[in-house]
């Protein structure tokens, strides 16, 4: 029996396919070049998770502004002070309270110093103090939030239940208690900041642990021996850093407008060390007969904010999946 009677009883074993497929000529074949290959291919460039949050990042122009004008502010506090003439602490006393002008862009105050270099050198501790409270909050709330969520049963509840003690009790009144013991220095505002401004990130951590520890990865990885902690750090706590950023990036403004509104209030920065908060309660005294003394460092801290939410509102849509499109 020849191969189509085979084919055509419906069973065709596969040394006879091979012997018919060796027995067509060679002249019955030729070769594709790569333009025909190619026609319908369809695929696209591969892209990691972070060069694709990067490249929906880049779309948002709210968010781009915000990362332009932080950086430009950044440079500005970096800079500024090192090229001016002017120092934030020296005084002048035959030119306080002049308006602003070609030599002093943002006028001078009741001591004759430059607003423009001490808004400038305000930036430099107003930033710091928000980066340095986000960062070390974030080491916080990671570690107390991932072993919460991952272990669960008591130790959940313990933990839980300190956090909701600490809740009950608000946080300007830890910080203000504390900067009263401690002092009007940067060290005692970031350590005051560090007692309750983990407690949204270590929530948000623990909601995320639970989401994604019964996941299959997780298991082949306690399958194969892997410990708690390896589970918790390689596994579990990158793949919630989407949200952990977000939530880390809305706590700089926060950190910011806390320190602010505490010199507002007197018992932020020590003198004559300025910032944004310090420049504006300084200027309370001459909100009416010297305005722009408040104006520029109120602007410097509203646009400051401004930049952080946009860019805080990219960052979540560019890192949210479930908004990719």
């Amino acid at each position: 029996m020849n191969y189509a009677a085979k084919r055509s009883e419906g069973a065709v074993p596969l040394s006879d396919l091979n012997q018919a497929w060796a027995e067509l000529p060679d002249e019955d074949f030729s070769k594709l070049d790569e333009t025909t290959k190619q026609t319908e291919t369809l695929s696209r460039p591969s892209k990691s998770y972070w060069q694709d949050a990067w490249s929906r990042f880049r779309k948002d122009p709210l968010a781009m502004i915000g990362l332009f004008v932080l950086l430009a502010i950044t440079v500005a506090a970096i800079l500024g002070p090192m090229l001016s003439q002017y120092t934030y602490d020296g005084q002048d006393i035959a030119r306080q309270n002049q308006g602003p002008s070609a030599e002093h862009w943002f006028g001078t105050d009741k001591f004759g110093r430059d607003i423009f270099v001490r808004a400038m050198y305000g930036a430099r501790i107003s930033l710091t103090i928000g980066v340095a409270a986000a960062a070390i909050n974030l080491v916080i709330g990671v570690i107390y939030g991932g072993i919460s969520g991952y272990f669960g049963g008591k130790v959940d509840m313990i933990m839980m239940r300190i956090v909701d003690i600490l809740i009950g009790v608000p946080e300007l009144l830890y910080i203000i208690l504390l900067m009263m013991f401690l002092g009007n220095t940067i060290e005692s505002i970031l350590l005051a900041m560090s007692l309750t401004y983990w407690i949204g990130t270590a929530r948000m951590v623990r909601s995320q642990v639970i989401t994604l520890k019964h996941q299959e990865y997780v298991l082949a990885a306690r399958a194969t021996g892997s410990s708690n902690m390896r589970i918790l750090f390689k596994h579990l706590i990158p793949n919630s850093m989407g949200p952990i950023i977000v939530t880390v990036t809305f706590l700089v403004p926060s950190a910011i407008f806390t320190e602010a509104f505490l010199s507002f209030l007197g018992i932020g920065i020590q003198v004559p060390m300025a910032s944004w908060g310090t420049l504006v309660n300084d200027a309370i005294p001459t909100i009416f007969t010297q305005p722009y003394q408040m104006l520029f460092p109120a602007i410097a801290i509203s646009i400051t904010m401004f930049a952080l939410n946009f860019i805080g509102d990219g960052l979540r849509d560019a890192l949210d999946p479930r908004l990719k499109k």
